[in-house]
């Protein structure tokens, strides 16, 4: 559950409404998170960027992983899969995988999407069943937002208060997630001072998240938009996961020494 956290809120962490040609990223880009609780590390999360062709459309092919590691690794044993295909064309994804396994806890599911019809056809291989689900118009999933939003926002003009609602689906539900811009932050990182937008996702209080706003997120302030910095108050403590180690960006990045 911990790392399926890390994973929500990589993909909460900039806004959008509508897709545009892609400008943020590019094949080729990778990412390195470096969980942690204070100064004890729990795991680490990996985003990566492949050009891919899936049923003849050219599409990016993403992939998010997550391992734990050290002491967690012999009483929570956490080892994430995540992958999405989208559309060049449209930023909507075509098909996402959820393999996950977090401390005894499993899932094995795929769901592959038609965005002209908006439905959802959900394979659980776990339980070796099929279920058809109604979805919102360009619905997107946990992993495809990012990158669909990270598309779209305008930091020049983005002001404290905006916000946007978004629609994901995932497993088998319709969610919608309200985000809301607080602020421009320098934020201290093992590359240097980096300049940043700070961002609260809206998310319902449940059994994870201590209350509706537990997450806040730091993202590059440049046309890159990388997640630099997510912190998120848990039922269980408070989780940080910072940037550790970056490639292939499209655009140019600096941070202040």
């Amino acid at each position: 559950m911990k790392k399926s956290v890390l994973i929500i809120a990589i993909c909460l962490i900039n806004i959008s409404a509508l897709a545009q040609s892609e400008k943020a990223y590019k094949a080729g880009e990778w990412f390195k998170f470096r969980i942690h609780y204070g100064w004890f590390n729990a795991s680490y999360a990996t985003l990566e960027v492949k050009d891919e062709v899936y049923n003849n459309k050219e599409a990016f092919y993403i992939i998010g992983k997550g391992k734990s590691t050290g002491l967690l690794d012999l009483f929570f044993e956490v080892d994430d899969d995540y992958q999405t295909y989208i559309s060049k064309e449209t930023q909507l994804p075509l098909h996402f995988i959820r393999k996950i396994s977090e401390g005894g806890h499993t899932k094995d599911k795929e769901i592959y999407f038609n965005q002209n019809k908006n439905v959802a056809r959900v394979v659980d291989n776990k339980h070796k069943t099929e279920k058809t689900f109604s979805t919102k118009k360009e619905v997107q999933d946990m992993l495809s937002v990012f990158y669909f939003l990270r598309n779209k926002i305008d930091r020049k003009t983005i002001e404290p208060g905006d916000e946007i609602v978004l629609d994901l689906f995932f497993d088998d539900e319709n969610y919608r997630f309200k985000t809301v811009f607080l602020k421009r932050e320098v934020v201290k990182t093992k590359f240097g001072k980096v300049k940043c937008l700070k961002f609260r996702p809206y998310v319902q209080a449940d059994r994870i998240f201590e209350e509706e706003e537990s997450l806040t997120f730091w993202v590059s302030d440049d046309e890159n938009k990388m997640p630099v910095k997510i912190k998120a108050e848990l039922a269980v403590g408070s989780l940080e996961a910072d940037l550790e180690e970056y490639k292939g960006l499209k655009n140019p990045f600096s941070a202040k020494k």
